[in-house]
């Protein structure tokens, strides 16, 4: 079935809805079974003992990095058709934006998407997580909070043209640095005997960024109206999702609009056939604040940073956005600075105390990290 034939049966409206939907579902099925999460990589490799999670991680990165890329070099995607490469960016929000995230998904137990992909496996500490972060993302974006987001993305503004470094690299050089990547995430995936199946699925995660860039790309390619090539991100998405539902009697159309429920149905319809899904509540170990000031800072951050982890971090990077791999790259030192702080230095407390070299009783009180993303 082409495009024509689709516009003959549906709005330009419904068709990006199904393309999200389509998108969002496979994202969730494979986010949800490779266990992809940037909050779990950026520990493992600050602690270390860079593993599994930095593989799983890498992998998809990578994956959507390499068919992103091929899709531009044959001319399938559009780049003059992309919002973030046209339009005037702010590394100011990238870099204070993407400290704020790393150090919200460190303590929520996960970025923005590993909380909806969780949410949807019965963890109910994640679903309110999710919820703070959407509302918190929506008054920055329309309410309360979007005066002091203007001021701080005015600090520093990088025009359209200058926010993509392609023209930097070398033909391929956007495909190339994925492949080397890539080949990076398979030694570590084989070093540490990461399990082929969430390979794939990391994999296929990465995938399913490259397939939003391609299908909203044909789709404003083929169509007579207006339409946004983009591909997934979570922050924005899931705000303007919420506050439709809340304020409007009937949705509009649209590729978030699908997007995000397809990830919920995805990782759900995963979790069920897997047997993997459980209700899970808080608890006095866990502790709320920390969720929600987690929570806070990530919805604050990523529309400050232009994107979450993997809405400007993987979306935004796989098309060479400087902004957002300036992003990306503040949220793995926010992330190393709030685990260290938060968690690690805890450990260590609690660690010298065991051994009676502290007394238990001066130990600050620190809530127990959040398990939400413990792979096997």
């Amino acid at each position: 079935m082409n495009y024509e034939t689709l516009l003959e049966h549906f709005a330009t409206e419904e068709i990006s809805a199904i393309i999200g939907l389509v998108v969002g579902l496979t994202f969730g099925i494979f986010a949800q079974q490779s266990r992809f999460c940037l909050r779990a990589a950026c520990v493992e490799f600050w602690r270390g003992q860079t593993g599994k999670k930095f593989a799983i991680w890498l992998l998809a990165f990578s994956a959507a990095m390499i068919a992103t890329q091929y899709f531009i070099g044959t001319g399938a995607i559009d780049t003059g058709q992309i919002r973030q490469l046209n339009n005037t960016g702010s590394m100011s929000g990238a870099i204070i934006g993407g400290l704020l995230f790393g150090a919200g998904m460190v303590l929520a137990g996960g970025c923005a998407s590993r909380l909806l992909v969780l949410s949807a496996t019965g963890n109910m500490r994640t679903m309110v997580a999710g919820l703070v972060v959407t509302i918190v993302a929506q008054a920055s974006l329309r309410g309360g909070l979007s005066p002091l987001r203007e001021e701080l993305s005015s600090w520093w503004l990088v025009d359209g043209q200058s926010r993509s470094f392609a023209s930097w690299l070398p033909p391929y050089g956007g495909l190339i640095i994925g492949v080397a990547l890539f080949l990076l995430g398979l030694w570590f995936a084989k070093r540490h005997q990461l399990s082929k199946w969430w390979g794939v699925a990391a994999v296929i995660t990465g995938l399913s960024v490259a397939l939003g860039w391609l299908l909203t790309s044909l789709q404003a390619a083929n169509s007579f109206d207006i339409v946004a090539v983009k591909s997934v991100s979570f922050t924005g998405s899931s705000a303007d999702t919420l506050m439709g539902l809340i304020n409007q009697p009937t949705l509009p159309l649209s590729f978030d609009v699908g997007l995000v429920p397809g990830v919920f149905l995805g990782s759900l319809l995963a979790a069920l056939v897997t047997h993997e899904f459980k209700w899970q509540q808080f608890t006095s170990d866990s502790g709320f604040a920390r969720f929600f000031i987690g929570a806070a800072l990530m919805g604050f951050g990523g529309m400050l940073a232009g994107g979450c982890a993997v809405g400007a971090g993987v979306t935004g990077g796989a098309i060479l956005v400087i902004t957002a791999w300036v992003a990306l790259f503040s949220m793995w030192i926010g992330a190393g600075i709030t685990d260290w702080v938060v968690d690690r230095k805890a450990d260590e407390l609690k660690a010298a105390a065991q051994a009676g070299l502290v007394a238990e009783t001066s130990l600050p009180h620190f809530p127990k990290a959040p398990d939400s993303v413990r792979i096997g």
